[in-house]
């Protein structure tokens, strides 16, 4: 998977970018106030071009997850097992990450905290189990 990054044209070039400065952004809507990742052309749910950027606080639940025996490309060979999970921002939106914790201690609405990380060069939104 070395030289593949993500695309970052259109709207979601702001959220790799702002990934690359160290922050977690998503849009909301300005029609609407409705909060979505990922990055689009319009809102989701009303269909309105106005949309604005904002910066996560970093809080997170855990809404679902799987955890893959096998590697999904060889390139995760050697993170088997590992965690594919939907996280929703206490702002609102979800979006797909790897959760920082053993598999065997996940739960539906764990509370996390974003740890921004790397993977294959890339800045990405991981998070991690709140300590309590």
């Amino acid at each position: 998977m070395s030289g593949v990054g993500p695309d970052r044209s259109g709207p979601a070039g702001a959220y790799w970018s702002a990934l690359d400065e160290g922050a977690l952004r998503f849009q909301r809507c300005r029609a609407c106030g409705a909060a979505q990742l990922p990055a689009r052309e319009e809102c989701t749910t009303c269909l309105s071009p106005e949309l604005g950027w904002e910066t996560a606080r970093g809080g997170a639940r855990l809404v679902s997850w799987v955890v893959y025996h096998r590697p999904y490309h060889e390139a995760f060979a050697d993170r088997v097992p590992y965690n594919v999970a939907v996280v929703e921002l206490q702002e609102g939106p979800r979006l797909i990450s790897n959760i920082l914790a053993p598999n065997e201690s996940l739960r539906i609405e764990m509370p996390l905290r974003l740890e921004l990380g790397e993977s294959f060069g890339q800045t990405v939104p991981l998070f991690r189990p709140v300590a309590g």
